[in-house]
């Protein structure tokens, strides 16, 4: 079955980088869009960051834009989440998800395979 397993997540101090990474198993990694969305306490699980099956293409949601980089590995099936300047509000619970169609979107309920989430902690 498809698995989808974040790592890299933990506890940082404002200002710090942070490399979240997500492994793909059990599909066809290089047919799928690939996003990164967060939960914070409270909050909807918003998107984040998304990829291109080819890689070619990225988008970031305004609130990261120019602090995180995605970028992906189709011979690995990796797909990584490089963060910098963290800030408190980054604080949430970090998810990969994996949509089929090559178009990305920052609709949730159109990716079709999740993680389980990485904790990512930002103290000031």
């Amino acid at each position: 079955q498809v698995q989808l397993v974040e790592s890299g997540g933990g506890l940082v101090q404002a200002g710090a980088s942070l490399r979240l990474s997500c492994a793909a198993s059990g599909l066809i990694f290089s047919r799928y869009t690939m996003g990164w969305f967060r939960q914070a306490p409270g909050k909807e699980r918003e998107f984040v960051a998304g990829i291109s099956r080819s890689g070619g293409r990225t988008s970031y949601a305004d609130s990261v834009k120019g602090r995180f980089i995605i970028s992906r590995d189709n011979a690995r099936n990796l797909v990584d989440l490089q963060m910098h300047t963290l800030h408190s509000a980054d604080t949430a619970v970090y998810y990969c998800a994996a949509r089929f169609f090559d178009a990305i979107t920052t609709t949730k309920g159109l990716y079709e395979y999740w993680g389980q989430g990485t904790q990512v902690t930002v103290s000031s």
